[in-house]
């Protein structure tokens, strides 16, 4: 099976090496994604519903770019550095979710990356079509 990296420009995956997502064959993994925009700014920060659908659309472009969509998604997992925000992040996840439904996981963490992140999400997805 094909291999396709799929980048996002940020300067930060060749250092570290990795890839925004990566498809082998119907297969599509988005890496964890947080809501930094392309200049690096978080955006709505203190916003955890804000933050996620942020999020969830920059993974939705990902999946395009691989050829799938939201759809084709099968897992998210949600680490989250409030788990007190457990319902303001799962309406967002709602919303973008509540008729495909995929197996979901929202674990508390330490912190992010940075301490304005409240959020970040990766998913699987499956492209049968």
């Amino acid at each position: 099976m094909e291999r396709q990296n799929i980048s996002s420009g940020a300067p930060w995956e060749g250092t570290v090496g990795y890839s925004r997502a990566v498809r082998v064959g119907p297969w599509v993994v988005v890496a964890g994604t947080t809501a930094v925009d392309e200049e690096g700014q978080t955006v709505c920060p203190g916003d955890p519903y804000g933050q996620t659908r942020y999020i969830l659309q920059k993974i939705e472009r990902a999946l395009k770019e691989a050829g799938a969509n939201l759809n084709d998604v099968v897992r998210t997992r949600m680490f989250v550095t409030q788990i007190g925000d457990w319902q303001e992040i799962g309406r967002a996840h709602g919303d973008c979710f509540a008729a495909i439904r995929p197996a979901a996981t929202m674990v508390e963490v330490n912190r992010l990356i940075s301490p304005e992140l409240l959020v970040e999400i990766e998913v699987d997805a499956v492209c049968i079509s």
